[in-house]
């Protein structure tokens, strides 16, 4: 045996030792692209869900304190919009027992669930935690099951634009913002005709059409049938915080320019789903209710059913339910405030189908501006947070009134009103909206 023979001899084997620590190397970086991959996504498909979670959360943060059963709602609907995303390349539901939903006063806590939560917990963390991931290739580098968790927090802030339904508060010439001369806890209406060609308005109220030239998208009509389409719905949205000093009489109005209404008669019904009030019968049908969500309730407030004719959302009157009691009660509208031959939702369909409806933001316009003429176009001057107080109230020769509670700016930190928009910067001015705020 000659020495190149002997050499080869004491190599044989070499290649395979290299091509296992080759393999192993491989299956490392393999593990690194493919395994941190999944794991990054799978961050960033949780990270999705929790920022859902707590905007949807964040709408229930509103009032001054925050009653009790805002945390729990506010729980409610971060767990539900929680669990309609999805994880794991899409393919996995997130569960409900996954997201942990709490409540702190400030960023640095103390966070703590919906049942301690305390009045002045206004921000809102989400946390969904994903654990049993199994790693496909660096479970042969000893890796286990790994857990990725995600985080968010949110808040109300002002808002550069928002959605309101088409109602206004006239403002007084001599007032300034933020109230424009109306008195938190006072209850303000309007009388009208249905029939008369300006609804012969009389009082503080008014309706108003946000886009006098144009139909809003998703709706038809136009006119009276429109604004009863935005109430049915979530209201004009993509509205400026504050309109131009003066609005021109051209055509389209300018933005932040609001239009008066002509005959009012299509938007009885869409008002009073408001309060769990639907068409025909004595009870209303799921569908009815899913498709005009009601508020929490229905309980009406008047002279006679609240003797002290003003705060009716969080005040005393008589033994009866202010509204944040009726609300954790689900109280049904009385069977005296519904028009003839109309049906209620029940308590359980207020628990399964209600919604924040009666709390509602509506503009304050400079209504003077509508004493000239056509067209007649008064601009925007602000926001109000008001409480829808009754339903359509119908008297028999036609003049119908509406009522509500004047609960101040909208804009203002604890206000019960939230809405939708985008988000603003420290000088914005706009409704409270959902904000991130980590």
């Amino acid at each position: 045996m000659d020495f190149r023979e002997n050499l080869r001899r004491k190599q044989s084997g070499a290649v395979a030792i290299i091509t296992a620590l080759a393999l192993v190397v491989l299956v490392g970086f393999a593990g690194l692209a493919l395994d941190g991959g999944h794991l990054y996504l799978t961050k960033t498909e949780l990270q999705n869900a929790a920022d859902a979670c707590a905007l949807a959360a964040s709408y229930e943060l509103t009032g001054s304190p925050i009653p009790a059963d805002n945390f729990t709602r506010g729980e409610n609907a971060g767990k539900t919009v929680g669990t309609q995303n999805n994880v794991d390349f899409q393919g996995g539901a997130i569960n409900a027992a996954d997201i942990d939903v709490e409540f702190a006063p400030t960023l640095d806590g103390p966070w703590v669930s919906a049942a301690s939560a305390t009045g002045t917990s206004r921000y809102v963390r989400c946390t969904i935690t994903e654990d049993g991931i199994t790693p496909w290739f660096m479970q042969v580098m000893g890796f286990g099951d790994q857990t990725v968790r995600a985080l968010a927090t949110a808040t109300l802030s002002p808002s550069q634009n928002n959605c309101a339904i088409p109602m206004a508060l006239c403002t007084d010439p001599a007032a300034s913002a933020p109230n424009f001369g109306y008195v938190k806890g006072n209850w303000y209406g309007m009388n009208f005709e249905e029939s008369g060609p300006t609804d012969e308005l009389t009082g503080n109220f008014r309706w108003i059409d946000f886009d006098p030239s144009n139909v809003t998208p998703g709706c038809s009509g136009g006119g009276a049938q429109e604004l009863a389409c935005l109430l049915n719905g979530a209201g004009q949205c993509s509205l400026p915080p504050v309109g131009p000093s003066s609005c021109t009489t051209t055509s389209p109005a300018e933005p932040g320019c609001v239009g008066q209404t002509g005959s009012a008669q299509a938007i009885g019904k869409a008002f009073n789903s408001r309060f769990g009030i639907c068409q025909g019968g004595s009870a209303c049908s799921n569908s009815e209710l899913m498709s005009s969500p009601p508020d929490f309730t229905g309980f009406a407030y008047t002279t006679t059913t609240w003797p002290l004719g003003r705060d009716a959302y969080s005040g005393s009157s008589g033994g009866a339910s202010n509204l944040q009691s009726a609300r954790s009660a689900r109280l049904p509208v009385q069977s005296s405030a519904k028009p003839p031959g109309t049906g209620s939702a029940t308590t359980g369909q207020l628990t399964t189908y209600g919604a924040d409806r009666r709390l509602v933001t509506v503009p304050f316009v400079d209504c003077e501006d509508f004493t000239g003429g056509a067209p007649q176009y008064a601009p925007i001057r602000g926001y109000a947070c008001v409480l829808l107080l009754h339903p359509y109230d119908k008297a028999p020769g036609g003049t119908v009134k509406v009522s509500a509670e004047f609960l101040g700016a909208s804009n203002v930190p604890g206000s019960p009103c939230a809405t939708s928009g985008a988000v603003g910067s420290a000088t914005s001015v706009g409704p409270l909206v959902p904000a991130l705020v980590q």
